[in-house]
């Protein structure tokens, strides 16, 4: 029997297909406008695949952005929130995971389960954006970087530059004033990605992070932020097996397995 997730994020969505609690098939693509659209884009790419069709997929369940339309237009047979979703797939691919923290587009959560895998408390972010991917993203376009080259050449700095402030719109203002007074584009990187690491330990920490902790979202392929979550922590990051940003679409296939065996 084959169980499918959907992980509609506000950057990218996600699909995944499952067959005894194994990946069969995944996707990931760039969201569109709608919601819906985008889960239905990314299911259909990921069936595609797998050489399936809808009617064979038993049970699949939503999350994310717009998970309630997608259940109510038929694409999902339940949606459960994305906390959950990240708790059980991260759990799932390292059972000695008591820690996940999810960076995503718009919001970062810090999610801790206990040793069987269930959800013990969770901290999401404020609506700044200082600690999230958007964050990543306008100040790679402000250094004319793309957001690969934003972790890769702050690997390269001796100097990272301090960011004195955490807002977005001001930290943007001041790496424009670095540039111009010539400071190497490796040395300002190196601060971004710091300052967001800060933000991001600043969150994790309101619920006492345990080890073994796993990173997952798009941000946790950002080698630099990571290097200095471990660094600021002191531990060193569990790497899961998949790609992090289909944590969240993996935990919601394994929860349609569940519901599915049910009926």
């Amino acid at each position: 029997m084959f169980f499918a997730g959907i992980d509609i994020g506000s950057l990218t969505a996600e699909a995944v297909i499952i067959k005894d609690g194994k990946i069969i098939s995944s996707e990931i693509i760039s969201v569109l406008p709608n919601p819906l659209d985008s889960a239905k884009e990314v299911m259909g790419r990921t069936l595609k695949k797998a050489g399936l069709n809808l009617a064979e997929i038993k049970f699949t369940v939503s999350t994310g952005y717009g998970r309630e339309k997608i259940q109510a237009e038929g694409m999902a047979q339940e949606n459960i929130s994305e906390i959950s979703c990240h708790g059980l797939g991260a759990f799932t691919l390292n059972p000695e995971v008591r820690t996940v923290i999810d960076i995503g587009g718009q919001d970062a959560k810090v999610i801790k389960v206990d040793s069987s895998g269930q959800l013990e408390n969770f901290v999401m972010n404020d609506k700044c954006a200082a600690g999230t991917g958007h964050f990543l993203e306008v100040m790679s376009k402000s250094l004319g970087l793309s957001l690969d080259e934003l972790g890769q050449i702050s690997l390269d700095s001796k100097k990272p530059v301090e960011m004195s402030n955490r807002c977005t719109i001001y930290v943007e203002t001041e790496v424009i004033h670095f540039l111009q007074r010539g400071v190497a584009k490796k040395d300002v990187a190196a601060g971004i990605n710091k300052a967001m690491a800060e933000r991001v330990v600043a969150l994790a920490r309101r619920v006492n992070p345990e080890k073994e902790i796993m990173l997952t979202g798009g941000v946790a392929k950002n080698v630099a932020v990571r290097s200095e979550i471990q660094k600021i922590l002191k531990v060193k990051l569990v790497s899961p097996p998949i790609d992090p940003q289909l944590i969240g679409a993996y935990g919601a296939a394994l929860f349609a397995q569940a519901r599915g065996v049910e009926k």
